[in-house]
């Protein structure tokens, strides 16, 4: 794939990204997206086969940025696992309670609107959070061997259980608008990790 065709699709992505985190998988239309990116319809057919695969494309690159993300606070070599946990949740209650679109949870916001509508994006979905909870449970791991956190009986499972807490304040955050829940997510998540 040479760079020109990888420069454009990546345009295309990033253009699109915080179109549909304002509006919304199934409202944008493919014109919208592709006058705002400056693409002719027929280059966007190029690069995906379908709105649906354009919709696969943009979650894995989300969520391989959201890893790069993931890992450069996680293996930061200066801090302990402990540190690097809060530092992570306490980025994403930082990003999700701000109304910088560009850092808003894609997962937040396209999960209920296209698993219901797309296998493949639902599948994009599945796999992008799966990569999210092996990094939070391989720290997790690292603390219980640094003595920064405590044992937990499994570190995959104490994973989810944050994350799932997480997703669920920054939909109340949605819905409130107000911070709240995030911040009530970090006291337990302070109490879960037993750290202050």
């Amino acid at each position: 794939m040479n760079s020109d065709h990888i420069d454009v699709r990546q345009h295309i992505l990033d253009t699109a990204k915080p179109i549909i985190l304002g509006k919304g998988f199934s409202a944008v239309g493919l014109n919208e997206i592709l006058t705002a990116a400056d693409v002719p319809k027929g280059s966007f057919y190029h690069y995906f086969k379908s709105k649906e695969a354009f919709g696969e494309a943009l979650l894995e690159n989300y969520f391989a940025n959201y890893c790069e993300r993931l890992d450069s606070i996680f293996n930061t070599q200066d801090a302990t696992a402990a540190e690097r946990m809060l530092a992570y949740w306490a980025s994403w209650l930082e990003t999700q309670s701000c109304d910088d679109r560009d850092g808003q949870c894609l997962t937040v916001k396209l999960a209920a609107e296209v698993s219901d509508l797309s296998e493949s994006m639902r599948g994009s979905l599945l796999r992008g959070t799966q990569q999210l909870l092996a990094r939070i449970a391989l720290c997790l791991s690292e603390g219980e061997r640094d003595g920064s956190l405590p044992h937990y009986t499994s570190c995959e499972q104490t994973a989810l259980q944050l994350y799932e807490m997480w997703l669920g304040a920054t939909l109340l955050t949605k819905i409130r608008r107000d911070r709240s829940a995030l911040e009530a997510a970090m006291q337990s998540t302070q109490l879960i990790l037993k750290i202050n």
